[in-house]
């Protein structure tokens, strides 16, 4: 149902829930269409196996008696939002286990502690233990070092960490900022638009945000007309100047923000009446981690909808007495996806090819897919800010 959403800090972003496309090369034991089916989940009557072979802070939990080993990591104990989101996607993983994963997987949860050096070693130490898949880690840094590894024999890594580019074989799982500027950029290329200004923050990122929004453009016969890069709030005046100058009459201004607040450039920008009836703007899922302002209205948003957690949510909250929210999604879809590859091919069944494949995977909040490069793509809802709120403008930004 459409409706307004409060623009809100979000902890993280929700992908898909119970996912359903079939996967390539998989032929044995089944499809992992009928695997992941949401209305083929038979929910099992006895409780989940997990064996403590830890201490009492739970360093190790043992979840499932299958024979694909697979390796977790999660800040389980540590100190505020990221033990409380660490604890939530244990049991989002409890729960995928019992629906699917018990009899294929036997899956090994560590406690990084939210620590980024700790997570580290334990992420070495997960990718060279013989699991076939590692999720995780949550910790950025952690991340980053593995997508840094070569080796031939290296799992894949579904990372989970925020704002994580991803690498070859380590895939990104939470929404970045590329792929919501491409998802948004890509809506507005679809309803006609063609030329394009992208403001980014300059950096490493910038690059990656730019090739995924010129990629998105391009399936619409569109371009960016120019990226321009800035550093500061004085730079962001000066990038939207030299966009004056540049630049005539572009369709849409695509503003990244990385980790700051996108207000400077937001003021550069309406001092030149942008948007405007013959220019928009596209903002990115970076913008609601800032408090909403009235600079935000009329901007475009293509972001994963944080309120949806599809068809594992009532069974979410009968199990564990709380509401799911978008970490239990991220959570659950990772460990659903690895237990249907595993009943689809079996232990042998795990390698890029299948986790890139095109047609990509479905669930509660629509279509994603992983890239070569271990970025993801995603089908999401596209909004407007309207009065502070997010307000529903099509259900879906595209399709694979």
């Amino acid at each position: 149902m459409e409706s307004d959403r409060q623009v809100r800090r979000p902890r993280t972003w929700v992908v898909a829930s119970a996912l359903a496309l079939s996967l390539l090369g998989c032929q044995s034991k089944g499809s992992v269409s009928d695997a992941l089916d949401p209305a083929a989940i038979q929910v099992a009557d006895q409780p989940a196996a997990v064996v403590a072979v830890a201490n009492a802070s739970q360093a190790t939990q043992s979840l499932g008696t299958g024979p694909t080993k697979v390796a977790m990591l999660l800040p389980l104990s540590a100190s505020g939002s990221a033990g409380e989101n660490g604890r939530k996607m244990l049991d989002a993983a409890k729960l995928a286990m019992t629906d699917l994963g018990n009899p294929l997987l036997t899956l090994t949860v560590e406690d990084t502690r939210g620590d980024a050096a700790y997570s580290q070693q334990l992420a070495v130490k997960a990718i060279t233990s013989g699991a076939k898949v590692v999720i995780g880690p949550t910790e950025l840094p952690a991340a980053q070092h593995v997508a840094k590894l070569s080796g031939s024999n290296r799992p894949v890594v579904l990372a989970l960490a925020d704002n994580f580019a991803g690498g070859p074989g380590v895939y990104a799982v939470c929404l970045g900022e590329a792929d919501s500027a491409a998802a948004g950029a890509g809506a507005i290329a679809a309803k006609g638009g063609k030329k394009f200004v992208l403001l980014v923050p300059a950096g490493a990122g910038a690059d990656i945000v730019e090739k995924r929004v010129a990629n998105s453009l391009s399936v619409y016969g569109a371009a960016l007309a120019i990226t321009i890069p800035y550093t500061s709030a004085d730079g962001a005046a000066k990038a939207v100047a030299d966009m004056g100058s540049l630049v005539d009459a572009p369709d849409t201004v695509i503003v990244a923000s990385g980790d700051s607040n996108p207000s400077p450039i937001l003021i550069a920008l309406k001092a030149k009446g942008i948007p405007g009836k013959s220019t928009s703007v596209v903002g990115t899922n970076r913008w609601l981690e800032h408090p909403t302002s009235p600079l935000f209205e009329g901007a475009y948003i293509a972001t994963i909808d944080q309120h949806e957690t599809g068809p594992i949510s009532e069974r979410f909250k009968a199990s564990f007495n709380y509401q799911a929210d978008v970490n239990v999604a991220y959570a659950y879809d990772m460990v659903a996806l690895t237990a249907g590859i595993a009943s689809a091919a079996g232990p042998n069944g795990f390698n890029r090819q299948v986790f890139e494949n095109p047609n990509g995977f479905r669930g509660s909040t629509g279509l994603f897919r992983f890239r070569a490069d271990g970025s993801s793509e995603r089908s999401m809802p596209f909004y407007r800010i309207e009065k502070g709120a997010l307000k529903l403008v099509a259900k879906s930004t595209s399709s694979f």
